[in-house]
């Protein structure tokens, strides 16, 4: 892993080059590497907002003091990675300490159903946080005349690329609608070469699940007249029922030039690691993501950030929580304290 390990190293030498690290050798230093997903998505700049604010260097300032207010001795690290499925083969394998996933590709993991099915499962997969919302997005063309998924028939459509979690879901929408890859043209790639070859019109349309605004589809929308094709109706309501970690979800008009407001679903982006991590580590970690300090960074850092809520963190993760992430929502309040058994 080649990339991972550099990444380290450019952490690393960052770090050394401000001064955070001129500290005794003695001091321990942990690096824990978060995956997230492709550059132009919304994990990686989220995921390095959340790495930036539960970091805290040997030689840091104190929280109160102005500096970092992550857990002591950490420095974790926004690693790009193909996405959701491949973080979570990423964690088991011990190539990630965390990642981002979806819920629904968190609970197929776990349980070895759905896109996992006669693959290894991931029965030490367990919750940190749910994050927030994440829409699915139908990009076209303006004037393409595909108004509903039904019209995808016979066309070209990228369906994201393979470990992806768009992928999966892409399948479900279509089958919802009648349809499967053999009814379109598929191509499997990433939303920034998805919206070049759109822009082409190299592709008819291309799928995305990610949180609105996505800057890959705001950078063709500046570039390009898009529009993006609402999934409501019938068919939609059928997998609503069908698969409930799909949620219904509204995009605002002018999240992407000339786009008005869209109804599509959504499912949840989810914080995940493994049940082998440390519960003092997690429960710090856990704890620094909801601080004061991060509350400004994720306002501030993203137009996702203000989604991100403490009072939905340990809400529809369908995986169990970390024992160090649950210990910290039970001491703040958000879920029951565990019943006393009589003596």
């Amino acid at each position: 892993m080649t990339y991972r390990k550099g990444a380290l190293r450019l952490a690393l030498a960052g770090l050394l080059a401000i001064g955070m690290l001129s500290v005794p050798a003695a001091q321990e230093m942990k690096f824990f590497r978060i995956g997230t997903g492709g550059t132009a998505g919304t994990y990686f700049p989220i995921g390095g907002l959340i790495a930036n604010a539960v970091s805290a260097p040997p030689g840091s300032r104190a929280c109160e003091a102005g500096g970092a207010c992550g857990v002591p001795g950490l420095v974790a690290i926004a690693i790009a990675s193909n996405g959701a499925i491949a973080n979570v083969n990423d964690i088991q394998a011990g190539r990630l300490e965390a990642g981002f996933t979806q819920s629904d590709v968190a609970y197929s993991g776990y349980t070895g159903g759905g896109v996992f099915e006669g693959r290894d499962k991931a029965p030490d997969l367990r919750g940190i946080a749910n994050l927030y919302p994440e829409s699915v997005h139908l990009v076209v063309r303006k004037g393409s005349g595909i108004a509903s998924v039904a019209d995808l028939k016979g066309k070209r459509v990228s369906m994201d690329e393979q470990g992806s979690g768009t992928l999966p879901d892409a399948r479900l929408i279509l089958a919802a609608f009648g349809l499967s890859e053999r009814d379109i043209v598929p191509e499997y790639l990433k939303p920034d070469l998805s919206g070049k070859k759109l822009a082409a019109g190299e592709i008819d349309a291309f799928f995305f699940i990610g949180g609105a605004p996505v800057a890959a589809i705001a950078e063709l929308a500046n570039l390009t007249a898009i529009d993006l094709v609402p999934i409501t109706g019938a068919q939609a309501e059928k997998a609503l029922t069908r698969y409930s970690f799909f949620s219904w979800d509204q995009i605002p008009a002018n999240t992407y030039k000339g786009v008005g407001e869209i109804s599509t679903m959504s499912v949840s982006a989810i914080l995940v690691t493994t049940a082998k991590q440390d519960e003092e580590l997690i429960y710090g970690l856990t704890r620094a993501l909801w601080n004061d300090n991060t509350r400004k960074l994720l306002d501030n850092g993203h137009a996702k950030g203000k989604r991100i809520l403490r009072q939905n963190a340990a809400k529809g993760l369908g995986i169990p929580l970390h024992p160090g992430a649950e210990r910290y929502y039970r001491e703040a309040g958000l879920i029951p304290e565990k019943a006393q058994t009589s003596q």
